[in-house]
């Protein structure tokens, strides 16, 4: 998926591929603007004008969504199979409508044989499935705090009964207390619902505690993908080695933390060969002239791109 723009095209997501099956939860980690948020959006087909899937397939339930209109995008995936929980709940709520109209709205548009009063009741079903009072749903966006507005975000994210929840950087801004009870709402959803998740996060620590499957993305391309537990404990991409290293452990003895020189390379003119090698401190020849192509890596639930392996 690319952004065009004055100066040529953004690689903003290029060649990913993933699977997310009935129960999972998918991680996606890596640097503020490697690309998670425009694989999100590409799923949903929820792009700027500016924005184009130009090459693949989104396939989900056997379905590839590329293949279909607004109106039946509308109708059939988004919100019934498949919704989101943006990035900052504070920005994805409307100052002026009260919390349960704007639930009941995503309902009654998504299901047009649903009456505003059975909306309103499924709302407040929501808010006490997410841990609120049934109550908040008379109350407006700023009467709330910050953990019972993503809360809410999270209520709206399942007024359809979606089959896969998208969470984008679900706990942004929240301390670590309510960040923490966020998250538990969220695997407690996974386990009473059966709702498949992808979550996005720069936080490594959030996507060990809650997801089984981890994707690894560096410049618009998933590096590392896999097993959490196996990512987690023996790391085999430099890019992986380096994030995880650069992470605190709170049990793990005192070590100095590591860091990734330089910056990420601008998607606009990518670095040739490996787009991680002017950052490598392994890199050989052949990361600056050749592409790496992703592989499973021996018996290891893993798929990497590096030429390492």
């Amino acid at each position: 998926m690319y952004y065009g723009t004055n100066r040529g095209l953004v690689k903003a997501v290029d060649d990913v591929s993933f699977d997310v099956n009935e129960k999972d939860a998918l991680g996606l980690a890596g640097e503020s603007g490697c690309g998670k948020t425009s694989a999100a959006l590409a799923i949903l087909r929820l792009l700027p004008t500016n924005g184009q899937v130009v090459d693949g397939k989104i396939e989900i339930e056997g379905q590839d969504i590329l293949k279909l209109s607004e109106k039946d995008l509308r109708e059939t995936i988004r919100w019934k199979k498949v919704s989101v929980i943006f990035q900052g709940a504070m920005n994805a709520l409307h100052p002026t409508y009260k919390i349960g109209d704007q639930i009941a709205e995503a309902i009654i548009k998504h299901e047009p044989g649903v009456k505003k009063e059975a909306a309103m009741a499924r709302a407040r079903q929501l808010m006490q499935l997410v841990g609120m009072d049934a109550s908040r749903v008379n109350r407006y966006p700023h009467e709330l705090s910050g953990g019972m507005k993503q809360r809410s975000v999270t209520a709206m994210a399942l007024a359809c009964n979606p089959s896969i929840l998208i969470a984008d950087e679900p706990t942004t801004a929240l301390d670590v207390i309510v960040q923490a009870q966020v998250l538990g709402v969220m695997k407690d959803l996974r386990s009473r619902l059966s709702v498949a998740m992808i979550l996005i996060s720069h936080d490594l620590s959030i996507i060990a505690e809650t997801c089984n499957k981890t994707a690894i993305m560096y410049a618009g391309k998933i590096v590392e993908y896999g097993d959490t537990v196996a990512i987690f404990k023996e790391p085999l991409h430099p890019y992986t080695q380096k994030l995880i290293a650069a992470f605190p452990s709170v049990l793990g003895r005192r070590t100095e933390l590591s860091s990734i020189r330089g910056f990420p390379p601008d998607l606009l003119d990518p670095p040739s060969g490996c787009r991680f090698h002017p950052r490598c401190e392994q890199a050989m020849e052949i990361c600056r002239k050749a592409e790496p192509v992703s592989k499973k890596s021996g018996n290891l639930k893993r798929i990497v791109a590096c030429h390492l392996y």
